[in-house]
């Protein structure tokens, strides 16, 4: 019987990373990544061949003792992010090291210590970046620069190593807890039909992980389409 493939998904206690999962779990044997252990086993028990990583991303040590225990890894989906608003005058410091502690060194010393799995599986790396991650508009400096940075690790993970895919994804506005505290902290409605569902999203993700092994596609942006009406 042929092993199947192995993907690690981080934030999939919810949202996006959850999405993911659901939308990998029929081809590949699934790690859930996170820190809520009870969402992550609630997801383990839907999903056959699923099981919870639970470990704390900004934990260097744990992190390195969490991949040491990972036997085979085909696709890495990173997931996890915080997103704190606001003008850059207000900006203190520790909100810009929380935040690129979160969305950017956590995900390249994960890749870090995933690589060698990765390289012996000609493996994908996804990494959900943002329209943020594109253009940078005011009161997101701190969520922009930081995936910017995301994007720009991407594409030189992409030239240095050949052997892997890496794919990054744009999404607009997505229907997920995060974009309710987002819309919170711009002090605006939030209007669930106007946005992605997160599922749409996984939809992509699984198109660049399921695509042919002469396909490598490197990036992804997707909207939310205008109604009409």
């Amino acid at each position: 019987m042929t092993e199947r493939p192995a993907a690690l998904i981080t934030g999939a206690s919810r949202g996006i990373g959850a999405a993911v999962a659901r939308a990998l779990a029929p081809t590949h044997d699934v790690l859930l990544g996170g820190r809520d252990e009870a969402a992550l086993r609630a997801l383990a028990d839907e999903l056959p061949g699923a099981r919870p990583f639970a470990v704390e991303l900004t934990d260097a040590e744990a992190l390195a003792g969490a991949v040491a225990g990972i036997e085979r890894l085909d696709v890495l989906v990173h997931s996890a992010g915080v997103a704190e608003l606001g003008p850059l005058s207000g900006a203190s410091a520790e909100v810009w090291r929380r935040t690129l502690e979160v969305n950017v060194v956590a995900v390249a010393e994960l890749t870090r210590l995933a690589l060698p799995l990765l390289r012996e599986a000609r493996g994908d790396v996804v990494l959900i970046n943002s329209g943020a991650g594109l253009r940078a508009n005011p009161g997101w400096g701190v969520y922009a620069a930081s995936k910017f940075a995301l994007r720009a690790f991407g594409d030189v993970l992409r030239a240095e190593e050949p052997a892997l895919r890496v794919t990054s994804v744009h999404p607009g506005r997505v229907d997920t807890d995060m974009q309710r505290d987002v819309r919170q902290q711009e002090g605006g409605e939030y209007e669930a039909e106007l946005y992605l569902r997160a599922e749409s999203v996984a939809d992509a993700v699984a198109r660049a992980v399921l695509a042919g092994d002469d396909a490598h596609i490197t990036e992804i942006v997707v909207r939310p389409r205008t109604r009409l009406g």
